[in-house]
């Protein structure tokens, strides 16, 4: 099958401009260090390291190295030409004009590796815009032993006491943990191995003198379980090192199926473990594992090549056969040089293409389908997999520049790299959940960068900054405005006065450059936090509620609330009658109707396109049951994040509506003719990625588990209160209730959309997977709704809560039996105003400042008998 060109050139400009994350390498060091540069070519040692530039991997990666720093460069001059440029530039320079062409935005550090005047972690965020540590825990527990090896005397006991302490200390300061196992002692771990055995491997290991080197295999064994189950509490991976070795080391120890004991071993279904360096010459079968076993995940690095390009094709080949691809990651496994981060992205990008190249050929992907697995490969897993969204960075505030062209993309690298390191408004590359720049090319072309909020009122709100001073100032300071604006309703923009919050004072919105991304009718978006101008989170910012309530349930459950939106919207024409403007429906199909989807389909598959550059999934687009109504389902993802989604999303829908001609809505009720609008959220709960919320099969009989049936029955206990934050709107309540008379009183029912709480069983299975909210509409700021669901859940889950049973849907109930759901926004707030929960968990003075805004808009729009038409262009 041949491959249209139009393909082959996107293929290639996906793999060449995809920003990379590099899931395991080391430290840098200095100019100065006697480490050979040699080893950018070879991982030969010794007096075999001169035979290096004799090989064809040396050959072709002198070239592309005297490429990178400038085509006035001699290529006969050799190494010398390359070394003298690096010298010249400086150890900073050299390197960031590697990471720059090299298009990476993140490294994740393994620094248990002793160099010759190695750099620090912290260094290396001059260079990196996102830099990461991964813990080796054989070198931490070699430190320990080598620390006190002056006559301490050791126990098992002892030495575990201090190693563990240890281990848990650096938890949430790096990414992950990583062991040396495979070539230390071999992959048949003793899962069952004793505390006798240990100690006396212990012994072992310090009868051998110093310096101290654990090669003990059941002192091995026992300290990576121990680890294991460590990052398991914490929720960090386990990178194990695979492949090549030491020498002496018997490679068919490290064959990844002896992991079998280990895999089955119920203490460790939650782990997840990734195998480094494809566990060549075992990728077939490290494979076979990532598709049988959901902790297993596969890493491949090629910094070193130590296969030829074709062997390095069949190595990733056979990762691909079985493994899933959203389980499959890159790395460079770069040590010491700057360089060799370079020359293993550029080969691994060569590989990559020339891998999903043939599979298209195949037939076995399309075009979408391989540009995915690209970013998937080079970027996203990696993001999901280490959540790289909770790195707390400096490179907030680098003034690297990501977007300078590369050579991948055959632009020209050079011009002064004076000049571009003391450019005032470089840009930075933070890994961002939305990052999508490569699609639209040079971030020069950007005039404004528009800062994204969502007020009290539920509006989205904006400020356009010049690019220059966004990058030179805005970026790490941020804006400062009025008070005021967190206390404007949707009457008008003035501050409502009960808020106390006026235009005297101000507060700062500060970039959070995690969610900076790419649009072309808006150039460059980013959502904001609010912050006091000390730089503290501010305490009317819903942002910060949602985050520290997430913390909450973490911090004490171990707990994530994970939930995906269902996004309605109307797409109305404007039509001028007497004078007025006047909207009508676009189509007068109802729910499903294939009619109405061919006729909007151009505009939804853009709207569709836009989203996907986003690195927004979507899971189903359909006409819902209003005329001119649609519906965009979007998956599952923790909560903060799944907030950040829904507010793009609009964004993208209203856009992309307009050019079509449309006036899209997401109002909850834009005319009492039609159905209403809703952002029905579907609600969760994972531990280490895993679902908890559901039950095992017949353990439950309402097919919930424990955990899961006390945080809804917290949600069930504070529901009234709950509305004044995702029904937050008098016209919120024109939607909220239908002709089903049980949708009145607090209850909940099984898979009933009409129900205010509704359950959702798992497909093919007789146990629940979620819970359905559908009393969130747009009028509600997502953060601050989310974080009700989420303070009333961990109420439940505080109390352990006992879970009511379910109303029958095909049955009214005596409404006597059950408390009753709040008729309209005045019940809502006065049900929040009883609740003294919200008020604790949330804070005062937010608290008292909703109400205020609340209340204002409950008498303005009892007194206006067709709100609508002023909110129709606010939501």
């Amino acid at each position: 099958m041949k491959m249209k060109k139009d393909k082959l050139i996107e293929l290639k400009r996906a793999v060449d401009s995809v920003e990379i994350v590099d899931a395991h390498s080391h430290n840098i060091v200095a100019l100065d260090s006697n480490y050979p540069f040699l080893k950018c070519f070879s991982d030969a040692t010794g007096d075999a390291l001169y035979n290096a530039p004799y090989t064809l991997n040396f050959k072709r990666g002198l070239r592309e190295l005297t490429e990178l720093y400038g085509p006035s460069l001699s290529l006969s001059l050799g190494l010398h030409t390359v070394l003298e440029t690096r010298r010249s530039l400086g150890l900073e320079q050299s390197a960031i004009t590697c990471f720059r062409a090299a298009r990476v935005s993140t490294i994740l550090i393994d620094d248990g590796i002793e160099l010759d005047k190695m750099v620090d972690i912290e260094w290396h965020k001059k260079v990196v815009p996102m830099v990461g540590r991964i813990l080796r825990v054989e070198h931490l527990a070699e430190t320990i032993l080598q620390k006190a090896a002056d006559g301490t005397t050791w126990t098992l006991d002892s030495f575990m006491e201090i190693f563990t302490k240890e281990l848990k200390s650096v938890a949430d300061n790096v990414v992950a943990f990583k062991s040396m196992v495979a070539c230390c002692s071999g992959l048949a771990i003793n899962t069952e191995v004793t505390q006798k055995e240990a100690e006396e491997g212990l012994s072992g290991v310090l009868c051998a003198g110093n310096p101290i080197r654990i090669s003990n295999k059941s002192f091995i064994d026992y300290i990576f379980m121990h680890a294991l189950e460590v990052a398991q509490s914490y929720d960090l991976p386990m990178q194990i090192h695979m492949g090549f070795g030491d020498k002496d080391f018997d490679m068919m120890l490290a064959n990844p199926l002896y992991l079998h004991n280990l895999l089955e071993d119920k203490r460790f279904t939650n782990s997840r473990l990734v195998l480094l360096h494809a566990s060549y010459p075992f990728s077939k079968e490290a494979s076979h594992l990532a598709s049988a076993y959901p902790q297993v995940y596969l890493d491949f690095g090629f910094a070193i090549p130590k296969l030829s390009f074709h062997g390095m094709i069949s190595s990733v080949n056979e990762l691909l056969k079985l493994a899933p691809m959203n389980k499959v990651m890159f790395s460079t496994d770069a040590i010491a040089f700057a360089e060799a981060f370079y020359l293993g992205a550029k080969r691994a990008r060569e590989v990559v293409f020339s891998v999903l190249h043939d599979a298209m050929v195949e037939g076995d992907l399309s075009i979408t389908k391989a540009v995915a697995a690209v970013k998937d490969i080079f970027a996203e897993n990696a993001k999901k997999f280490y959540k790289l969204h909770k790195l707390d960075v400096s490179s907030k505030d680098s003034d690297i520049e990501p977007h300078i062209p590369s050579p991948f993309i055959k632009e020209e690298l050079h011009g002064s790299l004076k000049d571009s390191s003391t450019d005032s408004d470089v840009e930075p590359c933070i890994s961002s959940y939305f990052q999508n720049e490569e699609l639209y090319g040079s971030s020069k072309d950007v005039t404004l960068v528009r800062i994204i909020w969502i007020d009290a009122s539920g509006q989205h709100r904006c400020r356009g900054v010049p690019r220059q001073r966004f990058y030179s100032f805005v970026k790490k300071h941020g804006i400062g405005l009025p008070r005021a604006c967190m206390g404007i309703s949707s009457i008008s923009d003035y501050p409502v006065e009960d808020t106390t919050l006026t235009c005297s004072g101000l507060f700062t919105i500060v970039p959070d450059l995690s969610t900076k991304c790419r649009i072309p009718w808006a150039k460059q978006l980013v959502l904001a936090n609010m912050c006091t101008k000390s730089g503290e989170p501010w305490e009317y910012c819903p942002r910060e509620a949602l985050r520290r309530i997430s913390k909450i349930l973490k911090d004490e459950f171990g707990l994530v609330m994970t939930a995906g939106f269902e996004v309605e919207f109307y797409l109305l024409e404007s039509v001028i009658k007497n004078d007025k403007e006047e909207f009508e429906s676009s189509d007068q199909c109802r729910k499903c109707h294939t009619a109405a989807f061919d006729a909007a389909s151009p505009m939804l598959e853009e709207m569709l396109g836009y989203l996907q550059s986003l690195n927004i999934t979507v899971d189903y687009l359909h006409k819902e049951a209003g005329k001119g109504q649609f519906e965009i389902g979007l998956p599952y993802t923790d909560c903060f994040r799944a907030a950040d989604t829904l507010i793009y999303t609009r964004e993208v829908i209203r856009k992309v509506g307009r050019k079509y001609g449309f006036h899209p809505t997401f109002l909850p009720k834009y005319s009492l003719d039609e159905w209403g609008c809703g952002s029905n959220v579907h609600i969760s709960l994972s531990k280490n990625g895993i679902n908890v919320f559901k039950a095992s099969e017949g353990s439950s009989q309402y097919g919930i588990s424990k955990i899961g049936q006390a945080f809804m029955s917290g949600v069930l206990d504070h529901l009234p209160a709950i509305l004044a934050f995702t029904a937050p709107h008098p016209t919120s309540y024109e939607r909220l209730y239908s002709k089903d008379w049980n949708g009145r009183v607090v209850s909940w029912q099984k898979e009933n959309n009409y129900a205010k709480i509704s359950t959702c069983r798992l497909p093919g299975a007789d146990v629940v997977g979620h819970f359905v909210c559908p009393a969130f509409d747009a009028c509600a700021n997502p953060y601050l709704g989310l974080a009700s669901i989420l303070t009333a859940g961990i109420d439940g889950l505080r109390k352990d809560l006992s879970l009511a049973a379910p109303v029958d849907r095909e049955s009214r109930v005596n409404q006597e039996d059950y408390r009753r759901l709040p008729d309209c926004l005045t019940d809502s707030l006065s049900a929040l105003e009883e609740d003294t929960l919200f008020k604790d968990m949330m804070g005062e003075n937010l608290m008292a400042c909703i109400k205020a805004i609340r209340k204002a808009e409950i008498n303005h729009y009892s007194e206006d008998e067709e709100p609508y038409k002023d909110l129709i262009y606010k939501f």
